[in-house]
């Protein structure tokens, strides 16, 4: 059976560093065999990679491309906790999305992360999730992530 770690270069995808915490909060946590990570924001190289409400300023396609990163951002910090290949399955996410007023499109942003998970895990991606449409993200950032994966 081929490796996550290999399955993410076949795809062409490298993880990110984790970036360091803004608060009190740790990236990870494991407790017991599953490992929690904090929200992840679109950071890229260390720099927000866009702000703005979705349905307002940014565009629902492009959110889809920024919950993709947070994913990639949540993969980050599994794997400097634990490895990316002791992971067993992808159990939830939530995701966030900040939400021009009349908005309703969260789950199709959502599935930015979601899709990523499927593409590296493939059954073991499927996951249960929240999409939820919120006021205000942090650093004014339009998406959210948070994972929720089962280790060895």
């Amino acid at each position: 059976m081929m490796s996550w770690r290999a399955k993410l270069a076949e795809l062409g995808v490298e993880l990110p560093p984790v970036a360091p915490p803004a608060g009190s909060y740790v990236p990870a946590v494991r407790t017991g065999s599953l490992v929690f990570t904090a929200g992840q924001i679109p950071l890229v190289d260390g720099a927000v990679a866009a702000t703005g409400k979705v349905g307002a300023e940014v565009s629902p396609e492009e959110a889809q491309r920024l919950a993709r990163i947070c994913a990639l951002n949540a993969l980050a910090a599994v794997d400097d906790l634990v490895g990316i290949d002791e992971v067993v399955r992808v159990v939830r996410i939530v995701g966030f999305v900040a939400s021009a007023e009349g908005f309703t499109g969260q789950p199709a942003v959502v599935n930015g992360a979601s899709d990523l998970f499927t593409e590296v895990f493939g059954e073991q991606g499927r996951h249960a999730r929240s999409a939820v449409g919120v006021a205000e993200l942090p650093l004014g950032v339009p998406v959210e992530v948070e994972l929720v994966v089962e280790v060895r």
